[in-house]
């Protein structure tokens, strides 16, 4: 048995952040971070398009909004104060139909109720002058947001943890927990491990960890992959940084968009289907157990009766490029098939209550000597050094 005073399984960008915050609070506390995969970022941090959010969309008050407004400052300085690379390069969100409008209208008000002064409400005029192939009646032009890659920071996050003491041990999937007392042990498939404090920071995996030592969660994770195409080389200069559509408030996704990357490459996507398996990255991936879990949430009919529509036009889009290409056109009427090449895809952690409830904020259960992250999607990356620094402060008295 190998003693610590705290361990987080999960070498995703919020479980490293979290175990970074907690060595800066309390320098000298014995750190474990534990991780199935054989390296950092393998999961959702490593999949998604590297964007640094302004926290315009999030319900004033929420933990998406402050987490991400306060995490957005720490995360440039500790990029500025480590050498990371990265790009505040601005976006703009699109309205393309009339119907769009009062939607638009009440996000630009979400972010000034956010604090966000510098955004713009700007007219087709003005859109053209940004992006100068895009289409819309009117826009958002958000100036705070960025590009980065995310493998990169969680790789500076895990340097620091190591500098300060902390330790990371890959290939350990965590199978059991046992609490007693003020210990608890966390068994792997290689090892045993005690700890005062344990943090789930898994993830796609997140629930089932959390069903080691909560018997009822009124959440599970349902996972959703999104698809991306890339734009080919010679039409990249179509996009001049990001290119949103107005989101449906309803969906908690933010609809086919384009990216500049931070490599110089462009992004078009993603739509959000249904995997059939939690870490499934391919059309064809598919996993029993992921499945059956889903199939036999209540709250996964509730949400596929209201939703089924969309999740039908998501699966068309899916296996049909001439759709996913109309759906880009609504922004960039010049986009064509063959302006578009494959690109990768990532899998979000959807967490869904059992009465249908998508969760759509940050959600932390705090059980003492065990703590878990049951719902941490985006801006989860952008936010995630103030979401570290939460959690520290729920655990420090406890260590």
């Amino acid at each position: 048995m190998q003693n610590y005073d705290v361990i987080v399984a999960g070498a995703g960008i919020v479980g490293l952040a979290s175990a970074l915050k907690i060595l800066e609070a309390k320098p000298g506390v014995k750190l474990l971070v534990l991780e199935k995969e054989p390296g950092t970022a393998r999961h959702q941090t490593g999949h998604n398009s590297g964007v640094i959010h302004s926290g315009i969309y999030y319900k004033p008050g929420s933990l998406k909004a402050t987490n991400c407004i306060h995490g957005y400052k720490m995360l440039l300085e500790f990029c500025d104060e480590n050498s990371v690379p990265y790009e505040i390069c601005g976006k703009v969100i699109s309205a393309t139909g009339t119907e769009e409008l009062p939607r638009l209208e009440s996000i630009y008000q979400r972010g000034l109720d956010n604090g966000l002064n510098k955004i713009r409400m700007i007219d087709k005029n003005e859109l053209k002058e940004l992006e100068p192939h895009a289409q819309g009646l009117k826009a958002i032009h958000v100036p705070y947001t960025g590009i980065i890659d995310y493998k990169v920071v969680s790789a500076a996050y895990a340097n620091k943890i190591r500098q300060l003491g902390g330790e990371i041990k890959f290939n350990e999937k965590v199978s059991r927990l046992r609490s007693s007392g003020s210990k608890c042990e966390t068994v792997t498939h290689n090892s045993s491990f005690s700890s005062k404090v344990f943090i789930n920071c898994c993830g796609l995996q997140s629930d089932e960890v959390a069903g080691y030592s909560e018997k009822k969660i009124d959440t599970r994770i349902i996972p959703f992959r999104g698809e991306y195409y890339k734009l080919r080389p010679e039409k990249s200069y179509l996009v001049k940084n990001l290119i949103y559509p107005v989101p449906d408030p309803a969906f908690p996704f933010l609809g086919v968009h384009f990216t500049r990357m931070i490599d110089g490459e462009v992004e078009a996507g993603p739509n959000a289907v249904l995997s059939f398996r939690k870490e499934g990255y391919r059309k064809t991936s598919f996993g029993f157990y992921d499945t059956f879990k889903t199939f036999t949430w209540p709250g996964f009919y509730k949400i596929a009766s209201k939703f089924y529509k969309t999740g039908f036009g998501e699966f068309h889009r899916s296996f049909s490029k001439k759709a996913f290409v109309k759906a880009l056109q609504k922004l960039m009427p010049e986009i064509r098939e063959e302006d578009l090449s494959p690109g990768g895809a990532g899998v979000r952690a959807q967490a869904i209550s059992s009465s249908g409830g998508l969760i759509d904020d940050f959600l932390i259960h705090d059980n003492g000597s065990i703590v878990n992250v049951l719902n941490a999607p985006s801006p989860a990356a952008t936010s995630s050094l103030a979401i570290g620094e939460t959690i520290a402060k729920k655990i420090i008295s406890k260590i």
